[in-house]
């Protein structure tokens, strides 16, 4: 069976899409996998001054019978595409079935699992609503052999006008996630979207110019946490033990990083993008730590970082065995805010967990990153005000990531909003595009330099919350960005570190063994911590671990 595989998302980086591609590629190797890339990721210096770094590209008519007829041809075609680009995901599907009728097409990815209502209105014939790789087999198999499909768990059918919901199947076990093959990366069969050209083969110069000298990966699946604003919840309302942190073994892991460094040995970081990898238990941890610093050495970055699971031993040993780089999850300073997303973490922890962050930087890490949602319309000036001085209090450095709120479908903050009343559709659909209002203007400032307390004062006189009307500062917002965006490349180069902005001229720096030397001689390395350590490589005592 010729089965074409189609990532409609954040261009060739999809962990998810990688992984199932690997499995599904296992299950029937007459397998091709397919890339459209969607964003804006690195257009030009502009785009990321301005804030449209990651923004959506326009895909028009044309662009989607390209598409189209691309990825005609094939026995089985599956879709994976996020929420934000359901849209386009419905265009191509469209048209597929204009030019080839009698294909059958699945919807898999975050959308469908999340809204699995909308997903099915497409012309598909069926769609994923779980972990598709266990699911997948049995339906291939039913498939090759001409039985009846519709009572496989994990997915939706269509058949003559009805619909056929099914339950779920259990999550997958940590022996079975070993059993898994590494996700694809650099196979022969991988194509990316060209427009104009169509589906090229992909070289080299596509995995630079997507994710510069870094491999992004995911050790660990679930969250103990339900957050309103997170796709999770969804997750986590199809079956509870989502919650439980599941992962292959670290031996797995790091094989996982190496392999991937066989292929492509220019890749100089790894970045985990779990959603909680500091809950993953200490003496996992120390195995991971332990293979990696032996057999890898080079340095990795975690995001997903939940501030109640940071925990000075972990961040300790990680540091020792090569860790540079955090993003930890803040959100807002505002304890009601917080409440109202159904996040369990007091204001005080989130003190306690930037001190830890702070105090590895900037010797052995970059400036740990702080995710931040602003723009929330149901904020008071209090809650704004509130984050404000959260973010005037943490200690330096840091990094702010603003993102302006996005409700996900379907999920329990959308039903909250319009309970409050709120028109959604009037949020604005980018979240990296951050209107230039004084609070907003401010959180750079404070990344770039703290003001003396009566400065600060007098500039939170004139901060107003984001649903009144207000005005606007373009100009000096452009300027705070700029060198806003300016000490955070800096703050990358000290540590030769070229995971946040793609392109070739990263591996041009690789070529002439800059990276490789600059990590090994130019950059600080701690001892590892032993037993009986009082103090940690920071230089605070080390509480016990939590988790």
């Amino acid at each position: 069976m010729r089965i074409k595989l189609v990532s409609l998302e954040d261009g060739i980086t999809s962990c998810g899409f990688r992984k199932i591609a690997a499995y599904i590629a296992r299950v029937n190797p007459e397998t091709e996998s397919y890339y459209v890339s969607t964003t804006k990721q690195f257009l030009s210096i502009r785009n990321a001054i301005r804030g449209t770094f990651g923004e959506n590209v326009e895909v028009g008519d044309q662009q989607v019978d390209e598409i189209a007829r691309g990825l005609a041809g094939a026995d089985l075609l599956g879709f994976s595409a996020m929420t934000g680009y359901a849209g386009l995901t419905r265009r191509v599907i469209r048209r597929v079935r204009e030019i080839a009728p009698r294909t059958f097409m699945i919807w898999g990815g975050i959308h469908p699992i999340i809204h699995p209502e909308d997903a099915i209105l497409a012309d598909v014939d069926a769609i994923c609503t779980g972990e598709g790789e266990l699911a997948f087999q049995e339906l291939f198999d039913h498939l090759q052999h001409g039985r009846d499909y519709s009572g496989v768990k994990n997915f939706w059918f269509k058949k003559s006008g009805e619909v056929i919901r099914n339950g779920f199947l259990p999550l997958m076990t940590a022996e079975e996630m070993e059993t898994l093959p590494f996700p694809q990366y650099g196979e022969s069969g991988e194509k990316i979207y060209e427009p104009g050209e169509g589906f090229v083969p992909m070289g080299l110069s596509d995995y630079l110019m997507n994710s510069g000298l870094a491999y992004r990966t995911v050790w660990s699946i679930g969250c103990p946490f339900h957050c309103t604003f997170c796709g999770n919840t969804k997750f986590i309302a199809n079956d509870i033990k989502y919650k439980k942190i599941r992962h292959p073994s670290a031996r797995y892991a790091v094989d996982e990083a190496k392999r991937a460094r066989e292929r492509f040995p220019h890749i100089s970081q790894v970045t985990f993008f779990d959603d909680s990898f500091m809950a993953i238990p200490y003496r996992e941890i120390e195995k991971f730590a332990e293979i990696w610093k032996s057999e890898l050495g080079i340095p990795f970055a975690v995001y997903g970082v939940i501030p109640n699971y940071v925990a000075r031993d972990k961040f300790d040993v990680l540091t020792w065995a090569g860790m540079n780089r955090i993003r930890m999850g803040i959100q807002s300073g505002s304890q009601r805010i917080l409440d109202f997303y159904k996040r369990p973490t007091p204001i005080e922890k989130v003190a306690a967990a930037g001190e830890v962050c702070a105090s590895f930087a900037p010797k052995y890490h970059v400036a740990p990153a702080y995710d931040i949602i602003v723009d929330n319309p149901i904020e008071s000036r209090e809650d704004v005000v509130q984050t404000l001085e959260l973010l005037y209090r943490l200690p330096r450095p840091y990094t702010p990531l603003l993102y302006s709120l996005k409700v996900i479908p379907n999920t329990d903050l959308e039903r909250s909003m319009r309970e409050l009343g709120v028109d959604i559709e009037e949020i604005s659909a980018s979240y990296v595009m951050i209107p230039p209002r004084l609070a907003n203007i401010l959180v750079y400032l404070l990344a770039v330099w703290r003001p003396p307390r009566w400065i600060f004062d007098r500039l939170l006189r004139h901060v107003e919350a984001s649903a009144t009307p207000q005005r606007l500062y373009p100009r000096l917002g452009l300027i705070l960005r700029t060198l806003y965006l300016v000490k955070r490349v800096l703050g990358d180069l000290r540590f030769m570190d070229f995971s946040i902005v793609p392109g070739r001229s990263s591996y041009m720096f690789w070529r002439l063994g800059i990276v490789d030397f600059w990590q090994r001689h130019l950059t600080p390395r701690p001892r590892r911590p032993g037993p009986g350590d009082d103090a940690s490589l920071g230089g605070v005592i080390a509480p016990p671990a939590t988790a």
